[in-house]
């Protein structure tokens, strides 16, 4: 029971709004509160730009997750506030699943479907536009047309990821396709061939 408890706490820290979170704690961005992570606690009203589009009780949620599986840890303060931080075993943690070391791994063998990003970031967003078209461009995407990344290989769970970390939810979407119109062009660029063409 011991160990399927393990397998779950696990497999629960990698969604996007918890990585999202991990990293934003990484980075030294403060979640100051007040009372116990281990039972309720309230968030001050201080609250920073980058935690307030995070759902609150959700926040509450995960990070008590983070302090029962013991990855993050509370720093008093001089005002008697306390303040969330990684521990070790958070930054460990964190080493998996980075966003600057992320990458989409490859296939033995290409399945011959296309993994395709669309989006339409506004702007008065164009920062994180720009990062976000970076970050597809190290991810190893095709700039297939203006607002549409083409990649060979699965790569669900890291663009939700990304876009999770980024504050894109709204504004992206991710599909897959079997064949695509001048789908040469594609073909050549990541070098493969098609049985049937």
């Amino acid at each position: 029971m011991e160990r399927a408890n393990r397998g779950r706490r696990a497999k629960r820290v990698y969604s996007p709004t918890k990585l999202r979170l991990l990293l934003l704690l990484e980075a030294g961005i403060a979640l100051s509160f007040a009372g116990t992570i281990g039972k309720q606690f309230r968030i001050l009203r201080e609250f920073s730009d980058e935690w307030k589009d995070i759902d609150r009780q959700y926040l509450h949620r995960i990070v008590r997750e983070f302090y029962l599986d013991r990855l993050v840890s509370e720093q008093k303060n001089i005002d008697g506030s306390k303040t969330v931080v990684l521990t070790e075993k958070g930054k460990r943690r964190m080493l998996t699943f980075n966003f600057h070391t992320l990458t989409i791994p490859t296939q033995e063998k290409w399945d011959e479907l296309w993994h395709c990003v669309f989006f339409d970031i506004p702007e008065k967003m164009k920062l994180t536009r720009h990062a976000f078209r970076a970050k597809l461009y190290n991810l190893g995407f095709y700039h297939w047309q203006k607002s549409v990344f083409v990649h060979p290989y699965p790569c669900r769970d890291q663009i939700d990821f990304v876009v999770e970390f980024l504050g894109l939810r709204k504004y992206v979407r991710y599909g897959m396709m079997t064949h695509i119109t001048n789908e040469a062009e594609l073909l050549l660029h990541f070098g493969f061939t098609r049985k049937d063409v």
